[in-house]
């Protein structure tokens, strides 16, 4: 029987191809704001993005630094090698799992993702991955879409979750904020431009 991450991995394979267009539109008009945000916080010399995806952050990535992205989807990969090599964007691509991250303790000054953790099958295991690759005094980045805190709004989210984890792959109804929290950050807050379903979020080691 296929595992948790076994299943995601398939369905984020399956959509590959089409994932850029199927995100098309709300990329135009909230999405690559939020980005703009969130990678305008990123500092180096050594940054690793988490679930790179297709490359969508690659014009968002800073300058005179080292960037290591992973994502566990071979497709995705495939599709964020074509679109590196056509633009020549300077990015160390690898296939790789959050929750299980083949990298040393404390080896990147910022960690990010973006829209990441509501795929993640065990989402507590894989934000102790990213607290334990990043360097003391270091920070991770996310942005996230969460459960509302209104209860018609949540109760909507839950009735929607099976149809929206089933066509692309996220749970709508996580609380990666109270998650973070749950980790042994020094400090974490929500950025500027966090509404009350999506999250710009940041954790000092």
């Amino acid at each position: 029987m296929a595992t948790d991450s076994e299943k995601t991995r398939r369905r984020y394979d399956r959509i590959a191809p089409f994932f850029d267009g199927l995100e098309g539109v709300l990329e135009g008009l909230f999405f690559s704001r939020w980005r703009k945000n969130l990678w305008s916080q990123a500092r180096g010399p050594d940054i690793l993005e988490v679930g790179v995806g297709t490359g969508k952050n690659f014009p968002l990535y800073p300058e005179n630094v080292r960037i290591t992205a992973i994502d566990f989807s071979p497709k995705m990969l495939e599709q964020a090698r074509k679109k590196r090599d056509r633009r020549s964007i300077e990015v160390d691509l690898e296939q790789m799992d959050v929750e299980s991250l083949c990298y040393a303790d404390n080896s990147f000054d910022t960690v990010i993702a973006t829209f990441v953790f509501c795929s993640v099958p065990k989402p507590k295991k894989g934000l102790q991955e990213l607290y334990r690759v990043c360097k003391p005094g270091g920070q991770v980045l996310l942005l996230e879409h969460v459960l509302s805190s209104n209860k018609i709004m949540a109760a909507l989210m839950k009735l929607m979750k099976p149809l929206v984890q089933s066509l692309f792959g996220a749970d709508i109804t996580r609380q990666t904020v109270k998650n973070v929290q749950a980790c042994p950050f020094q400090k974490v807050q929500q950025l500027p431009g966090s509404s009350d379903m999506i999250k710009l979020i940041r954790a000092v080691k």
